[in-house]
């Protein structure tokens, strides 16, 4: 478990919320995965929203990061205590990573240790890793990581979404790692849906946010920075596969000053304009 320089039991800059919304959210559940539930009720895919009709003005709604704004956003829609599921056309508009990172801000507005996490999810299409974010919690009788897909608690993708087995989520990080030693098919790790979102280079972008992720700068799913777009078009090399080697490394063993340290760098950190 990290120590302060990374308290995962306190909100960063994108799980923060005001007094207004910590109100609202009194009446959640006591327990982690009750509370994932409660998060999974607020969120809609984006074509599931326009499979409802939904206008193309509230679609914008996807690219918000800060969960403060996406709350503010479902109380205009429905002013209802966080607990009560909506109905979908009064949801916020998210991807996987609103999501996790909902109810990842609730935990850690009830002083749970978690963070949202970054990478793929291997239960989706038979032999692919698909772009995918899910929430940790820190179980401190277990002393480990659970990790939840709040996404899908209650389907069928995978068998206990509640507590994802060994491998069936590959961070980012554990993602390039089997990449790296040929374990994996590199190709086969992508975005569902988008026929050129696949490869190598969507392993090293998703290990990336994982890290910013792990330090609290949850981003979206689509924010590049750094050397990001260079990979994407091929254009970087053996240096930066080794900096991705340094990133894997330091996810796994999640020691917070590593962590920190890294992320710090200009090559890695998210830009300020970015944040806001």
């Amino acid at each position: 478990m990290a120590d302060d320089a990374l308290d995962y039991s306190q909100p960063g800059p994108f799980t923060s919320l005001d007094a207004t919304q910590l109100q609202l959210i009194e009446s959640l559940p006591e327990d982690p995965v009750g509370i994932c539930a409660a998060a999974q009720g607020l969120v809609i895919q984006p074509v599931d929203a326009a499979a409802l009709g939904i206008g193309e003005a509230r679609l914008a709604e996807k690219n918000i990061r800060p969960v403060s704004e996406l709350i503010a956003a479902l109380i205009a829609l429905d002013p209802s205590p966080l607990q009560r599921a909506r109905t979908p056309e009064t949801r916020v508009i998210g991807t996987c990573r609103h999501f996790a990172t909902i109810a990842s801000s609730f935990l850690r507005a009830r002083g749970i240790p978690s963070r949202a996490r970054c990478g793929f999810g291997t239960y989706f299409l038979e032999g692919c890793g698909v772009d995918h974010w899910i929430t940790e919690y820190w179980d401190a009788d277990q002393r480990r990581w659970v990790r939840v897909d709040t996404e899908h608690l209650g389907k069928t993708y995978v068998e206990r979404p509640e507590n994802l087995a060994v491998g069936e989520f590959l961070t980012g990080g554990e993602a390039w790692v089997q990449y790296r030693q040929g374990s994996v098919d590199g190709q086969k790790f992508g975005v569902a849906g988008v026929d050129f979102a696949w490869g190598p280079a969507e392993i090293s972008g998703n290990a990336v946010r994982d890290l910013a992720a792990l330090c609290k700068m949850e981003m979206l799913p689509w924010d590049e920075w750094g050397l990001m777009t260079n990979a994407y078009q091929g254009k970087t090399g053996p240096d930066y596969d080794q900096l991705i080697d340094e990133v894997a490394d330091a996810c796994a063993k999640d020691d917070p000053l590593d962590l920190t340290s890294l992320f710090a760098r200009e090559v890695l950190a998210v830009p300020h304009d970015m944040v806001g």
